[in-house]
């Protein structure tokens, strides 16, 4: 059964997309722990990020760093910080946090509550400076 990360590639499910390519997808988190919170995922669905082959995994890094870097000039923020946690989705995938301190990459803490306005006015913003 596809993963609903696969759901949201093939378009079965709806997301507030950032960017894509052939092997790569990013979009907004709907559960954010901050504003501009980002998952990054492979097309290939594999459980595990460390199962990814290696040309895989470095294309993933590389596209994350892209997608961080828009993340950057489209919030304030210090730093964007880099979690593979994967237990809660059987898809590896990344997260890509706006940070501040080290307490906003906190995952216990209560979610943001964003309107569908404002998901997709951050979605664009980061969207306009992915390059």
């Amino acid at each position: 059964m596809a993963s609903i990360f696969t759901k949201i590639i093939n378009g079965e499910i709806p997301s507030y997309k950032i960017a894509e390519d052939e092997n790569y997808y990013a979009f907004l988190d709907i559960n954010p722990i901050a504003k501009a919170h980002t998952l990054v995922v492979p097309k290939k669905e594999t459980d595990y990020i460390f199962d990814i082959d290696d040309n895989t995994l470095g294309g993933l890094v590389i596209f994350t760093k892209r997608i961080a870097k828009a993340i950057e000039k489209s919030v304030e923020c210090k730093r964007i910080g880099v979690v593979v946690l994967g237990l809660e989705v059987p898809h590896a995938h990344i997260h890509l946090v706006p940070l501040n301190n080290e307490s906003d990459v906190d995952f216990r803490k209560p979610k943001l509550q964003l309107s569908v306005a404002e998901f997709k006015q951050i979605a664009a913003s980061i969207r306009g400076n992915f390059v």
